[in-house]
């Protein structure tokens, strides 16, 4: 079972005992230091002094208090932000910045995404931190990376999928009135922290042989082109321009969404032997006979003539019907569910979709996050809540870490460069 708690306490999981100094925010940056977080390490995030990480006021919708009163926390910050403590500091003090080098001094990773030089500016880069620490691994997360012409812009999840390509396919077809769609989620940010966290777990590996940390340099758009996969790759091995196709597959026929008597439904054939069983089960086994449809070439080249004819069948029966039909000779289908749907789904409660935690200031006592998918056999993921206050564990951070005593802690406060927020007490109260 996964390790479920409501505060910081020592891991047991696989990255149990590492330290990260986690100065970015948004989306790209707080998705992978949440993974590392789910597996063991420690978080320790940078916020700014009384406003915290940007998606805090990215609602409504926001969680509710006892009293129905939208709290500092949105879903979208709930979403990124688990198993992290937050440091509040003012960068722009020299002392918020030492802060942040001293903490450097001990930790295994730091992830940043300034903008490029923004780092450099206030000595907080991997070459100001590595002299420090040559252990240290050094993520920067960016628009666009380091180099190039448009290093300097800055890229939000949007403008990546539209830069990058994935817009171009996704959406209707235009013969059907289609046009260009963004996915539904920031994808570009969550591949991205997904690479980011891939590489810095790399470099650990690194460092194990060579004693030495490194500076990884990860963009949105580099991670937008390179999870074009198949798509991508077709345009640079034939030269020709991927189109959109709907919830079509480009090189698979029928693969489609298609229309059931109560609705649509989705009809996965992967394979020859899949489609004769279709046919068969639907009447006309003749069809997978026909030249046109024999083979998945054919198909694909014949694509409109047989999403026509599997529609024309499909639509006499209902999607559990054909489900109920089609399940038992293993030939692909399901609904397509909303969100609510399918984390009701049976094999989403089996496989821990959902983690209650609890929480000082929600209406429920709970707050609710998506539970990490990876399962280990011997180390458990670890789930604490996100921190409701900014700047919630200040203190603690540099009492624990730092060793910093409470005099020292509060002429910090004083100054500006530390930003103490609240308690979960005072909270409450």
């Amino acid at each position: 079972m996964d390790n479920v708690t409501s505060a910081p306490s020592p891991s047991t999981g696989p990255l149990a005992g590492l330290l990260v100094l986690d100065m970015s925010r948004i989306l790209a940056g707080p998705t992978a230091t949440q993974l590392l977080g789910d597996l063991g390490a420690e978080i320790v995030k940078i916020e700014r002094s009384g406003v915290g990480d940007d998606t805090r006021r990215w609602g409504p919708p926001f969680l509710k208090d006892a009293e129905g009163k939208d709290t500092a926390e949105s879903a979208y910050y709930v979403a990124a932000n688990r198993n992290k403590r937050s440091l509040a500091l003012d960068l722009a003090k020299p002392e918020g910045q030492e802060i942040c080098r001293l903490i450097a001094a001990k930790a295994d990773f730091a992830i940043e995404n300034f903008k490029v030089g923004g780092a450099a500016r206030l000595g907080l880069d991997y070459p100001a931190l590595s002299a420090i620490n040559p252990r240290i691994i050094y993520a920067s997360i960016t628009g666009f990376g380091q180099t190039g012409p448009l290093a300097s812009r800055a890229g939000y999840d949007f403008m990546a999928q539209g830069r990058g390509g994935i817009m171009s396919v996704t959406g209707e077809r235009d013969d059907k009135g289609g046009t260009p769609q963004k996915v539904g989620v920031g994808i570009a940010d969550v591949m991205t922290g997904m690479y980011a966290t891939v590489a810095m777990l790399a470099a650990l590996q690194a460092r194990h042989i060579t004693g030495r940390g490194q500076y990884i340099d990860v963009s949105l758009f580099d991670s937008q082109l390179a999870w074009l996969v198949n798509q991508g790759t077709t345009h640079l091995m034939t030269g020709e321009v991927p189109t959109r196709l709907g919830n079509g597959h480009p090189t698979i026929v029928p693969y489609n969404a298609f229309e059931a008597k109560d609705g649509m439904f989705i009809l996965a054939i992967g394979n020859d032997s899949q489609f004769a069983k279709f046919c068969a089960a639907a009447g006309e086994p003749e069809l997978a006979a026909d030249p046109r449809f024999a083979t998945n070439s054919a198909r694909v080249r014949n694509r409109d003539a047989v999403e026509e004819n599997v529609n024309r069948l499909t639509r006499l029966k209902t999607s559990a019907e054909w489900s109920a039909i089609l399940d038992p000779l293993a030939v692909p289908t399901g609904p397509i569910n909303n969100i609510a749907q399918a984390f009701a789904e049976p094999q989403a409660a089996a496989r821990g979709a959902r983690v209650s935690q609890p929480h000082p200031i929600s209406a429920t006592g709970t707050v609710e996050t998506i539970g990490n998918p990876i399962k280990f056999s011997d180390t458990q993921v670890t789930y604490r809540r996100p921190p409701p206050m900014v700047g919630q564990h200040s203190r603690e951070v540099l009492r624990e870490i730092l060793g910093f005593d409470d005099a020292r802690i509060d002429a910090l406060a004083e100054s500006g460069a530390v930003d103490l927020g609240r308690s979960e007490r005072e909270a409450v109260a």
